[in-house]
Parts: structure tokens; C-alpha cells; sequence
């Protein structure tokens, strides 16, 4: 039996010294304003002080809410428009670029294959940090469409060996703040412990627009007592980026992400 007078291993410690600072781009896929408003107040109380993140709302026409493929690509081709002449006058003025639409948006793409920098979607976010937590990861979702789109996308980003599926609060994306809380808070939290009851340990919620709902939803689950995580991609994907940023990596050129805009300038094509 061990000496109940024996000592801790002694542990070596190393105190960070970095003083550089990460500026961050969130973008906001749809023309809600206020969906940008929110995703950027719900960062701040986990910000850390050398992370600034700027908030860009996509401009109309681009669609309010992003809740098919039509959707999708008008407000993938509006926001890159928008974003061109901002980003070609200052090309390093961000270390990332976060795409807040829980969805495969085609934005994310385009955006690697253009710029430098490292660029992440909220769903991926949401669902890398849930296997890194987990085992099993489910999906609170708006509406019945939504569920089938994630389904899919769970799958094309290689996770569908962990999902345990999507279950829906039964309200479209402006709803989520049109809406009394109460009845947002009950149909979501009811959804994400339909997932627990399937079996699921980590929670993603499934819209930006859900974002600063996350204590509703680790409550009714029981986070406390860490019976399941719920993970808000919005912030953890703002993390994500800024240890990206803080170790120089992006998207390497050599590959699928090489740049076209050399091809749209041999074409004569100055416009995009």
C-alpha cells in the first residue's frame, strides 16, 4: 500500500508569452443583421483579449435566411462579391475567416480557393469539437428540411459513424428570434434530449441564429452534470481559428485550393 506521506510528482509548467493579436472575420451568410448581432455578442464573454472579431452581414438582396440550396448559392455569390473589394484593399487585415451557417456552404470553398487564410464553417466547427468531446453527436435542427440537408452534410464531412441524426424544434430560422423564448427554448431543449435518448453524447446546435441559446439547451440535457456537451459552432469556431491563426496555418495553393483568379485574369475577366 503507498505511504500515505508521499509527495505529488512536482509538474513543469510554461506560462504563454504571445502578444500577437488575431483579427477575425465572421460572416454571416444572410442579410439578418441581427443574426450577426447576436453571433457576435455571444463570443465576447470567451474572447480572449487578443482576439478582435468583425461581424459582416451578407448586403440585399441576398436571401434573410439560408434554408435550401437556392439560398445557399445566392448568398455564397453575394457575400463574396461584397467581401472582394474589403479583402483585395487589405489582404492581410484577417487571420480567418469563420462562415456562421450551420450548412456544407459553398462560401467556405470559395473563400479557400481565393484567400490565404485559414477558413472554417460552424457546422464542421461544431462537429470536430464534438468528436474530440464525444462519442455520438446529434444535430438540434429548425425545421424538417434542415434535418435532411444535415444528415447529408454529416456525412460529407465524415462523421456519419458517430451521428446519431437530427431532431428538429419545428421552427424556421427567423422564427428562432420572431418567436416567445419560451416556446424556442422548449421545442429545442425537448429536440436535444430526443438526441440524448438515441444515444447522444455531444449536442450541436444546428443554426447560428441558435446561438446564445446554448444555455437552454445544456440545461435541459444536463451539461452540468456532464451527461452530454452542447456545442455552439459560432464560438467554437472563433477558437478553432485563433489557435489556427496563432500557429500560421491556412490553406495550402499546391492543391484543390489553388487560386482561379490568374485564370479569370488570363481569360480578360475582371469582374467576378
Amino acid at each position: 500500500m503507498a505511504s500515505s506521506s508521499a509527495k505529488s510528482p512536482s509538474l513543469l509548467t510554461v506560462t504563454g508569452k504571445s502578444t500577437r493579436h488575431v483579427n477575425l472575420l465572421l460572416i454571416n451568410p444572410n442579410s439578418t443583421q441581427s443574426m450577426t448581432d447576436s453571433c457576435l455578442k455571444s463570443i465576447e464573454s470567451t474572447l480572449p483579449q487578443h482576439v478582435t472579431v468583425y461581424g459582416f452581414t451578407c448586403p440585399e438582396p441576398g436571401p434573410s435566411a439560408v434554408e435550401g440550396k437556392v439560398d445557399a448559392v445566392i448568398s455564397a455569390a453575394d457575400s463574396f462579391r461584397a467581401l472582394h473589394p474589403l479583402l483585395r484593399a487589405d489582404p492581410k487585415r484577417f487571420d480567418g475567416f469563420l462562415v456562421a451557417c450551420f450548412s456544407a456552404h459553398p462560401l467556405i470553398a470559395m473563400l479557400r480557393e481565393e484567400y490565404e487564410q485559414p477558413v472554417m464553417g460552424i457546422m464542421e466547427a461544431a462537429l470536430y469539437a464534438s468528436r474530440m468531446c464525444g462519442e455520438s453527436v446529434g444535430i438540434v435542427t429548425t425545421s424538417e428540411r434542415s434535418a435532411v440537408m444535415h444528415a447529408r452534410s454529416t456525412v460529407e464531412y465524415g462523421f456519419a459513424n458517430y451521428s446519431v441524426g437530427c431532431e428538429t424544434g419545428h421552427v424556421s430560422v427567423l422564427e428562432l428570434e420572431s418567436l416567445p423564448r419560451d416556446v424556442v427554448y422548449a421545442g429545442l431543449g425537448a429536440a436535444a434530449q430526443r438526441l440524448v435518448d438515441k444515444g447522444a453524447d455531444c449536442i450541436c446546435l444546428g443554426c447560428a441564429g441558435m446561438t446564445g441559446m446554448r444555455e437552454a439547451v445544456s440545461s435541459a440535457v444536463g451539461m452540468d452534470e456532464r451527461k452530454a456537451m452542447v456545442v455552439d459552432g459560432v464560438a467554437i469556431g472563433i477558437h478553432f481559428l485563433t489557435a489556427l491563426a496563432q500557429e500560421s496555418l491556412g490553406t495550402p495553393k499546391s492543391g484543390v485550393y489553388r487560386s482561379s483568379a490568374a485564370g479569370r485574369a488570363r481569360r480578360g475577366q475582371q469582374w467576378l
